[in-house]
């Protein structure tokens, strides 16, 4: 399954809806980077409340999505981690240094639009 990725103004919104396996979480960073890539987007906002847990993996490619998408001009919002997905991201020491975080959708587009000046 595809996970969807929708434009808001000159933003990006996704919510993952299930839990992600390896072949799905590697077509979602090749999605998100061309459809950042082809909208010229500002701004993405993921909010990842549906998922649980992680796996080493899966923390690895969402934490190359966030430094991939800062690497091609976009700010990047996560919300809605659970705390089991924030306990795994920090023991494995992927870096949410430069991600904004937010405690769900609403919130997140909220702040991304408050840091991009709209």
């Amino acid at each position: 399954m595809r996970i969807p990725i929708l434009k808001l103004y000159d933003c990006l919104l996704v919510s993952i809806q299930w839990e992600l396996d390896d072949v799905t979480a590697l077509q979602f960073q090749e999605d998100l980077l061309h459809k950042i890539h082809e909208t010229s987007a500002n701004g993405v906002v993921i909010d990842i409340t549906s998922i649980d847990f992680i796996d080493s993996f899966i923390a690895k490619v969402l934490g190359d999505v966030f430094s991939m998408s800062k690497l091609m001009g976009a700010k990047v919002v996560i919300t809605g981690i659970q705390p089991a997905v924030a306990i795994t991201l920090i023991e494995l020491g992927i870096s949410l240094d430069d991600v904004m975080t937010a405690l769900d959708l609403e919130k997140g587009l909220e702040k991304l639009q408050q840091e991009l000046g709209d």
